[in-house]
């Protein structure tokens, strides 16, 4: 049963991940609320954040499941027979989503009798992959309530997650971050009064640095992963142009990823090598101070061949918070925060031409830059508040904890 006071565990994938910085301030933001944590990393992580104990999950563990998965098998013959039989049935989308629901499946077969003998008053899926999969089996096999949520890769990664449907339908609520995701779980046949939209947010939100008075060079910023969903080789492209049309600047491209030699490469080529600077990961300290030292953020997110985009990216409204410029494609849910011509510009990748047109009026027309600035920076106050959005989201925990 419940205890008296109410405990939520968490289920991430990896936690903290430095690339998941809105995942960390969600947890900030809910104990800011007085909510009683208790979270769980499947692979890899930290052993505690900000003073809060991080459980990991040792894949030595993974062995205890010759006789684990038997023994919850005996006692639930129906959900192992659901589970062969979809093994049996149907197709992963891909190798790295065969494995995250295996790896989910490995929790919480590991996990069962600990969640038995300390039942947490709910669970909630930070995640539609492998986090999910153990909310489902937990629920499948002892009747505990969950929630979760379902984000870009869960949805759109090769088709989607193998089993997202399964997983979404029993979960009490739903919780996505962007309209997109919305869209998508209701064409997934999810019941719309268990989704909600509830964006990401920012901690603190930072003083409006001021416009730069000459802003020649132009300063640039990408913060990105390299990886095919970014869209980096359309950016380079563009900076190639805009040296070509003669507008001085200076690129910076943080973040790294598999494509980082062959985009590289591509700079040489292009003849750029010189004026773009890869800079590879960086501290979340170290990005803001990228962002306090850059005019304009650029983001040149496409459609991934496996069917992978972005959300909305935080970097986006971090940069929209104190006053970067930023020009984005209009692929996925960027366009949500950026409405082109009054919170920013919204650009198709495969026309440079523009952007070196867009970039040059940025560079020299003061009066539109400044509005577009504060019209992106009151978005993010209206839009993305860590703490208010966490309290919409704890007002949901709330209601599947009282009923």
């Amino acid at each position: 049963m419940p205890t008296d006071t109410p405990v939520i565990a968490y289920l991430f994938t990896t936690f903290p991940n430095p690339t998941e910085t809105f995942l960390q301030r969600e947890v900030i933001a809910m104990r800011s609320k007085g909510v009683s944590l208790e979270l769980y990393s499947m692979f890899g992580g930290a052993s505690s954040f900000r003073g809060m104990p991080v459980t990991r999950f040792s894949m030595w563990r993974l062995l205890t499941l010759f006789w684990l998965i038997p023994y919850e098998g005996m006692r639930k013959p129906k959900v192992l027979g659901q589970l062969l039989k979809g093994l049996l049935t149907r197709k992963a989308p891909s190798w790295i989503n065969f494995w995250e629901n295996m790896l989910g499946a490995g929790f919480a077969c590991y996990y069962a009798r600990k969640f038995r003998k300390h039942r947490p008053t709910l669970i909630h899926a930070a995640w539609g992959g492998a986090p999910a999969t153990a909310a489902w089996i937990f629920a499948q096999i002892d009747g505990h309530r969950y929630s979760a949520a379902a984000h870009a890769y869960d949805l759109f990664e090769h088709g989607g997650d193998w089993w997202l449907n399964e997983k979404l339908k029993p979960a009490y609520f739903i919780h996505t971050s962007t309209q997109m995701g919305r869209t998508e779980l209701l064409k997934r046949g999810i019941e719309d009064s268990r989704i909600h939209c509830i964006r990401r947010g920012l901690d603190r939100i930072a003083p409006l640095k001021s416009l730069r008075a000459l802003r020649i060079p132009l300063r640039l910023l990408c913060i990105a992963r390299l990886v095919d969903k970014k869209g980096i080789d359309h950016q380079l492209r563009i900076y190639a142009a805009l040296k070509a049309s003669g507008i001085p600047f200076k690129a910076r491209i943080v973040g790294e990823g598999p494509l980082r030699s062959t985009l590289e490469k591509l700079a040489g080529s292009l003849g750029i090598a010189a004026d773009v600077t890869f800079e590879g990961h960086l501290n979340q300290h170290e990005v803001w101070t990228a962002l306090s030292q850059s005019d304009v953020l650029l983001h040149t997110g496409v459609i991934a061949p496996s069917g992978d985009r972005d959300g909305l990216p935080n970097v986006i409204p971090e940069a929209m918070s104190i006053g970067v410029l930023v020009i984005t494609s209009p692929t996925a849910a960027t366009t949500e925060a950026i409405t082109d011509g009054i919170s920013g510009l919204v650009l198709p990748v495969d026309e440079p031409a523009r952007w070196v047109d867009a970039l040059k009026r940025l560079s020299q027309d003061d009066p539109y830059a400044e509005h577009l600035r504060i019209a992106a920076r009151q978005w993010v106050i209206d839009n993305f508040d860590a703490h208010h959005n966490a309290a919409r989201l704890f007002t949901h925990f709330q209601q599947a904890i009282a009923s």
